[in-house]
């Protein structure tokens, strides 16, 4: 999506500038010249620029200060998130930031264990990944046989049995579901080893100021921190908080509204 925030902002800095010059200098120049060279008629390009520009600024705001849609594509975050959920994005919660460079100008605030965050992997710079916070900077994570460790505490889980999944989850189905009791964001997470994807990674990391580590509620499943280390703050794009729709073969009204803890 980032080709699409591109385009966004540069027709958004074109069409005002038109109309900015329109204002300034063309519609001077044409009430002059009226009834002499011309009828005085906006340039087709003008007429555009006054129609489009206020309609791209609200949406640029909108999406780069205020809330972003995204979709989820893959399975990583099950069964908190699924394949084919369409999301909402807090833009606001870790601070503003200009489009395209994802430069923080603004600081508001910082992300909190357990929060569901949307990033640019340092991997993928191009890419929109969605992963939940796990370690703060400072902390010391641990994952050994499915057991998360922060700072020598191993978290506590509750069983709820096997999990039944559907349309392009149906691959999990048969995992064990749990709820990970996670500071104040418990929430579900699943585990089945020996999925064709990777074998889970286990080991300590202490992660660094000015960084985060991230891991897929899908534990078995999921490329996250294990792999490719931590997530830098700067790479942040904002707090994930709401499912608005969900279309993976057909729309499931039951998501619609639901809240991401």
């Amino acid at each position: 999506m980032r080709w699409f925030e591109i385009a966004l902002v540069v027709f958004t800095l074109l069409s005002g500038l038109i109309w900015l010059l329109d204002k300034l200098v063309l519609a001077k120049r044409r009430a002059a010249h009226q009834g002499l060279l011309d009828d005085g008629a906006e340039p087709w390009y003008v007429d555009y620029a006054k129609a489009f520009f206020p309609v791209l600024l609200a949406v640029l705001v909108l999406r780069s200060f205020i809330a972003e849609p995204f979709r989820i594509p893959s399975n990583s975050m099950m069964p908190t998130l699924l394949t084919g959920d369409f999301i909402l994005v807090n833009k606001f919660s870790y601070g503003l930031r200009l489009p395209i460079s994802n430069r923080k100008f603004v600081d508001i605030g910082e992300p909190k264990r357990g929060e569901v965050v949307v990033f640019r992997p340092p991997h993928h710079p191009d890419q929109d990944w969605i992963k939940r916070v796990i370690g703060l900077p400072g902390d010391r994570i641990g994952y050994y046989d499915n057991q998360v460790l922060i700072n020598g505490v191993p978290l506590a889980y509750e069983s709820l049995g096997h999990y039944e999944g559907r349309g392009n989850g149906a691959e999990m189905s048969g995992a064990g579901e749990f709820r990970e009791l996670l500071a104040d964001h418990p929430h579900r997470v699943l585990e089945r080893t020996g999925l064709p994807f990777r074998d889970p990674a286990e080991g300590e990391w202490v992660v660094p100021e000015g960084e985060y580590f991230v891991m897929g509620d899908n534990r078995d499943n999921s490329e996250d921190s294990r792999y490719w280390g931590f997530l830098p703050e700067q790479n942040l794009r904002g707090k994930a908080f709401l499912i608005w729709m969900n279309i993976d073969g057909g729309i499931d009204f039951s998501r619609i509204g639901e809240r991401i803890r």
